[in-house]
């Protein structure tokens, strides 16, 4: 595939936006714990609609598995089983925090260890590193944890400023420092999607040499890792609907058109979350040899767009100037650090 650094930079940025959008319709959801409406949005991120892109774009993925060696396909689905507790924390994180806030500390975490472990194993980022392509991936993830910071310390002033009333009317379950240690573990368990990718990249070549369209390589790797997900999310989910008795929410919910507009809303989220894979993998095509700058562009765009919902939905609301202020610079420097981290794979 040939490289072009801003076309994948492009593709990249809509990704994010589709991932900075997907939990808007988790607040169009009535009558349902959150444990409810998380199984259902994750059964048609993480296996529906991954299995349908791949029947449409790769329809001899099943084939490409058995190509590969088992230790390959291992690996990527314990990755993807380590990114369930990191996912599940993600949707504790937006719980606790709200969306914006959310955003900002558990993605900040995920982009500086999602982007530079990867290729620390495999040696890449050494490669990088006598180049001056490297220096320049160091300081734009650098930058992009100054405004994620920037960003962690508007909310935490914010968090101050704001009366407890209009926390919960915002955020109904509002609790700042059970949404820090709900962060803090998204960022560590997290990163290990991006590690993930970089394994499967011997499947993403297979699959290119078998005729996949280069835009497409991805999926099956994709389709492998979030199947490993969803077994780490049906088991703490189900875990949360014995333990609160909720699994009747899968067939109440006042009405029988609530109960149907709740199912459609949790899928819609999963919708918008996969979608983000689809041109993440398109625009990750595009990045040359050193792909794995894509994840740190995702992720600090991913907050940008994510920031701008919350602000959307009156999460600042009755924050101070000075507050607005910081969370605008924040914005901006993600922005600069994800321009920066792009670039550096063609230095």
């Amino acid at each position: 595939m040939e490289k072009n650094i801003f076309f994948g930079l492009f593709l990249i940025a809509m990704g994010a936006f589709s991932s900075g959008s997907f939990a808007i319709p988790f607040g169009k959801i009535k009558g349902w714990e959150w444990e409810s409406y998380w199984l259902i949005y994750s059964i048609g991120a993480y296996m529906i609609f991954p299995f349908i892109a791949c029947l449409i774009f790769v329809p001899e993925f099943v084939n490409i598995y058995k190509a590969m060696p088992s230790g390959i396909l291992l690996r990527v689905f314990v990755l993807g089983i380590i990114y369930g507790i990191g996912n599940l924390s993600f949707g504790l994180s937006l719980r606790y925090l709200g969306i914006s806030l959310g955003y900002a500390l558990s993605l900040g975490l995920m982009l500086a260890i999602g982007t530079l472990i990867p290729p620390l194993i495999d040696g890449r980022l050494r490669i990088m590193i006598a180049r001056s392509g490297g220096s320049l991936l160091i300081t734009g993830v650098l930058v992009a944890c100054c405004g994620i910071a920037l960003s962690g310390w508007a909310g935490f002033l914010k968090d101050k400023v704001i009366s407890g009333s209009e926390k919960q009317r915002n955020i109904s379950e509002f609790n700042f420092m059970k949404g820090l240690f709900a962060a803090i573990l998204v960022g560590i368990a997290g990163s290990a999607m991006s590690l993930g990718f970089e394994q499967g990249l011997p499947i993403n070549e297979y699959a290119g040499k078998a005729g996949v369209n280069p835009l497409f390589t991805t999926l099956p790797v994709m389709l492998l890792l979030l199947s490993g997900t969803l077994v780490t999310t049906i088991i703490w989910c189900i875990h949360l609907g014995l333990r609160n008795n909720s699994l009747r929410n899968f067939i109440k919910a006042g009405t029988s058109t609530a109960l149907s507009l709740n199912y459609l809303f949790a899928l819609l989220a999963g919708f918008l979350w996969f979608i983000q894979f689809i041109l993440y993998g398109m625009g990750k095509s595009k990045m040359g040899p050193f792909t794995f700058t894509s994840w740190g562009i995702l992720m600090a765009l991913t907050i940008v767009f994510a920031t701008l919902w919350g602000l959307y939905r009156k999460e600042w609301k009755e924050a101070s100037s000075k507050v607005y202020i910081i969370m605008i610079i924040s914005l901006l420097i993600i922005i600069i650090s994800s321009y920066i981290i792009g670039i550096s794979g063609s230095i």
